[in-house]
């Protein structure tokens, strides 16, 4: 019986040079990356639903937008804030464990909130519940599976995976505006628990946690790289690996940044464009359709923008995004009117090519410069991504209470991305600067 000679791989990791079955065609990791694109699909169902509700629940409960948005506020924060401990949780239970479980958490909670009549139940069933069970489907889902089964493509496949939020808006977003608008907001709320209920079987099915577990090498590698053992203390883990990344320059630039793309984004254009637009005069289901017109953008966008960053600087990158998605803001209170118009179209299709362009760059920027920390790393940053989205979908309500229109948000929106772009220039390639924490001590795993 042969024998090869193992190593030991920077995170730990058992290695052998020799793959244990011959290399084919076509690669599992290909089929893990598509049944990982359905289940993101599934689970967007979600964040189409926020800014459609602001209306519905303003006049059946007479919440002012500025409670509603508190809500929403807390399920975007939550959104973020569980993402770094979701990774930790999916090196220790696996990735089918964890997405099974909070994909029923969001199902619970959307469920739930048809029985609701105070405010408190928003933000316990909306805020609290879809919010854990959301971050838990959030982008480090996405990092964990490249990672883990790709070495080659990174860049495109994290486009790829992050495009599928943005095709499961292009997909839910009308039929929910429709039934919002014609049957209620709970239909809508029932129709998303179900969409996350019916992901559960395909994903526990389906989708597998490792490589090793099909005894493959990853995409991209001859190298077969053992199965990990389960981590313990995730939360620990995820706090340790925090403690190291804070205490790096490149964290606090891409934590930054990102936090303005997620005010720029989910905080500001997808809870508050709806609203913002039936002001106007544009009936809701029309401004949910340029909602979903960026989805279609967006996939459009992030997939090419994962093909950039395998090719280009990703810092270049993110200041070009964030440079021209603030210019478009500006003109944006110009362009708000009854009906639809070219220049409006212009905007929409123009931001939904930027709406998530960011996400590859800023997450091959994490892998290098935090290495085999980098899904939990993203993971942080993610979650400042997501405070500065709930920050600005709790102001944008208040704005709208207190002077009757948006127009400042979007001013002040635009400013903040001409912030991301000098920010993003200012990060440090590998290697120029003070070594980074996170990368000078290997991984638990």
């Amino acid at each position: 019986m042969s024998q090869t000679t193992d190593a030991v791989a920077p995170g730990g990791e058992a290695v052998s040079a020799l793959p244990p079955r011959p290399a084919r065609r076509f690669h599992r990791a290909w089929f893990v990356a598509a049944v990982t694109f359905v289940t993101i699909i599934g689970a967007a169902a979600f964040r189409s639903l926020p800014g459609l509700l602001i209306d519905p629940l303003h006049d059946e409960f007479g919440w002012s937008r500025g409670t509603i948005g508190a809500a929403v506020s807390l399920n975007l924060a939550l959104y973020g804030l569980t993402a770094p401990f979701a990774a930790a949780l999916m090196d220790r239970f696996g990735i089918r464990r964890v997405v099974a479980v909070a994909l029923t958490v969001i199902a619970a909670g959307a469920g739930l909130t048809v029985f609701m009549d105070s405010a408190w139940q928003l933000m316990l069933c909306w805020g609290l519940l879809v919010g854990l069970g959301s971050g838990s489907m959030a982008l480090a889902f996405a990092a964990t599976v490249t990672n883990r089964w790709f070495t080659a493509r990174r860049g495109l496949v994290t486009g790829i995976l992050t495009a599928a939020s943005a095709s499961g808006q292009l997909i839910f977003l009308p039929v929910l505006s429709w039934l919002v608008e014609h049957h209620g907001w709970r239909p809508a709320a029932v129709t998303v628990a179900l969409a996350a209920l019916a992901v559960v079987p395909f994903v526990w099915l389906l989708l597998r946690d490792h490589p090793a577990d099909l005894g493959l090498a990853p995409y991209g590698s001859d190298t077969y790289v053992e199965k990990p053992a389960p981590v313990p203390g995730a939360a620990t883990r995820a706090v340790k690996v925090l403690l190291s990344a804070v205490r790096t320059g490149p964290f606090w630039l891409l934590a930054g940044t990102f936090a303005i793309c997620g005010a720029s984004t989910n905080g500001l254009i997808q809870t508050h464009f709806v609203p913002a637009a039936h002001d106007h005069g544009m009936p809701v289901t029309a401004a949910a359709g340029l909602l979903a017109v960026i989805g279609v953008f967006d996939v459009a966008g992030t997939i090419f923008s994962g093909w950039l960053t395998d090719r280009f600087e990703s810092r270049r990158l993110l200041a070009t995004y964030y440079a021209l998605r603030g210019i478009s803001l500006l003109f944006l209170p110009m362009l708000l009117a009854p009906s639809i118009h070219p220049p409006m179209l212009f905007f929409i299709v123009f931001y939904g090519l930027d709406w998530v362009a960011t996400v590859p760059p800023t997450l091959a920027l994490c892998r290098e410069h935090y290495g085999e920390d980098s899904a939990i790393v993203f993971g942080w940053v993610l979650a400042s991504h997501q405070v500065g989205a709930a920050v600005v979908a709790f102001l944008g309500g208040l704005a709208r209470d207190a002077f009757g229109s948006y127009d400042m948000v979007w001013y002040g929106s635009g400013a903040l991305c001409a912030v991301a772009a000098l920010m993003a220039l200012v990060i440090r390639r590998p290697g120029t600067g003070v070594r980074t924490a996170a990368v000078a001590e290997p991984a638990a795993a």
